[in-house]
């Protein structure tokens, strides 16, 4: 009996984590309950339980949740910002009829892909699906195609981009939980979600087509016509997104190459860098008309709207993570993962696959194994290109098998008309597909960084 006891004294920070994240699926899936007071619970629970005092707990939730979101907020902000003008202006809509043009459905579905994932990096995933949902219907009209030949690209670059590559909320705030660099988080980002999203969206439609799989009557009624793309206004669109992201790596390859240039380091920080963004689109993407300026105006006032959930929950997870390091539970499940030969880029790839798939949230699974795997990296010695793999490990696991328990899964379900079984063989094989490949990308790139 003292033997037991001495082992559960020996193991009840690790224990108490456990039976955190048990409580945590459990009041997320059966509870229902909201994912930031669930992960608020979590973390409270899991100090208490590990044996920290309460208002060790206290200081630690506060400590988690204010370091977390001192610089995501920012840059979360500052996204929406930009997205808005995007959005707005009609710039995202020219820029995707600018890379589809008139090429023929095989090279049109591949341009498809580019579109989400450019269109998603300031756009979020539902919003970037319902902006251009009207052109995936216009292109399977004129192809002749079901329309989720157009839309399975549209959708993986979507999600490669939602998960993958900052200033998207969910990768900038794994980065920020785990210490690394976002530019190098964005190139790996780059690297690893492009293969992803051709072999998921237009290879898998293809694939998909050829065998019957994807219904002809998905199209809808009413798919508007193509307008002929503003050659300019796309151009400017594309500017206005690439500015930013150039920015940012600039600064970050300068100091991985140790050039000390405090100038760029300013510029590409990545609240200097979208801050620019934002005023070149301002002054780029600006309404030239009465109806274009009411729309960005009440698209500037909306804009913070969908954001203060991804930040709450942003908080409550790093006052989970926090809690996991100041009661040395996460230094214990370091050991353990250690002691198996798991390294923890693989052990953030799988922690994320399995909350992804328990409770459906890809960004409560990336938070939540971002949580778990920080002490890892932290234990593992891991710095610059590896800390970035990790991130985009873990958003590779917080990518697949989108099923029933995910608003994605509804929201492609309902807009192409799919049935369950229709949704579940090739939006949840598609989202699968961006997360194996985006992990076998990521295992690659530690061949030659």
């Amino acid at each position: 009996m003292s033997d037991f006891v001495a082992f559960l004294a020996e193991w009840r920070p690790l224990i108490a984590t456990a039976i955190g994240v048990a409580g945590l699926l459990i009041l997320i899936l059966v509870r229902r309950v909201n994912a930031f007071a669930a992960l608020l619970v979590a973390a409270l629970a899991t100090g208490l339980m590990a044996g920290l005092a309460p208002d060790a707990v206290i200081e630690a939730v506060q400590n988690g949740f204010a370091g977390v979101l001192g610089f995501i907020a920012v840059i979360v902000g500052l996204g929406a910002l930009l997205g808005v003008y995007l959005e707005a202006s009609g710039g995202a809509a020219a820029l995707a009829r600018s890379l589809i043009g008139n090429r023929p459905a095989g090279p049109a579905g591949i341009a498809m892909g580019f579109v989400g994932l450019v269109i998603a990096i300031p756009v979020f995933f539902d919003v970037g699906l319902i902006l251009l949902f009207p052109l995936v219907q216009a292109l399977a009209m004129r192809a002749g195609k079901p329309a989720l030949f157009f839309g399975l690209p549209l959708l993986a670059g979507l999600a490669t981009a939602h998960a993958f590559i900052p200033p998207t909320p969910g990768p900038v705030a794994v980065a920020e939980i785990l210490s690394a660099d976002l530019g190098l988080v964005i190139i790996c980002g780059l690297a690893a979600g492009i293969p992803a999203m051709l072999i998921a969206g237009p290879y898998y439609a293809r694939f998909a087509d050829a065998r019957g799989w994807l219904p002809m009557s998905d199209a809808g009624d009413g798919a508007e016509e193509e307008s002929a793309a503003n050659t300019g206004l796309a151009m400017r669109a594309a500017l206005v997104v690439a500015l930013p992201i150039a920015l940012i790596v600039a600064a970050a390859l300068a100091g991985q190459f140790g050039i000390d240039s405090s100038i760029l380091a300013f510029l590409g920080h990545p609240f200097t860098a979208l801050l620019i963004g934002c005023a070149a689109a301002a002054l780029a993407l600006s309404a030239d008309d009465e109806a274009g300026a009411v729309r960005l105006k009440d698209g500037l006032s909306r804009a913070f709207e969908p954001t203060a959930v991804i930040l709450l929950v942003t908080g409550a997870g790093g006052a989970f993570k926090q809690v996991l390091v100041d009661t040395g539970a996460g230094k214990m499940l370091a050991e353990s993962f250690a002691g198996l030969g798991i390294g923890p880029i693989v052990a953030g790839f799988v922690l994320a696959a399995i909350v992804r798939v328990a409770q459906g949230s890809a960004t409560v699974a990336m938070l939540t194994a971002a949580g778990l795997c920080a002490p890892l990296a932290l234990a593992a010695g891991l710095e610059g290109w590896d800390l970035a793999r990790m991130v985009i490990a873990i958003a590779a696991g917080a990518s697949v098998v989108s099923h029933v328990n995910d608003s994605g899964f509804w929201l492609v379900s309902r807009y192409f008309r799919l049935t369950e079984r229709e949704t579940l063989r090739t939006w949840t094989v598609a989202s699968t597909l961006v997360g194996l490949v985006g992990f076998a990308m990521v295992l690659a790139l530690g061949l030659v960084l």
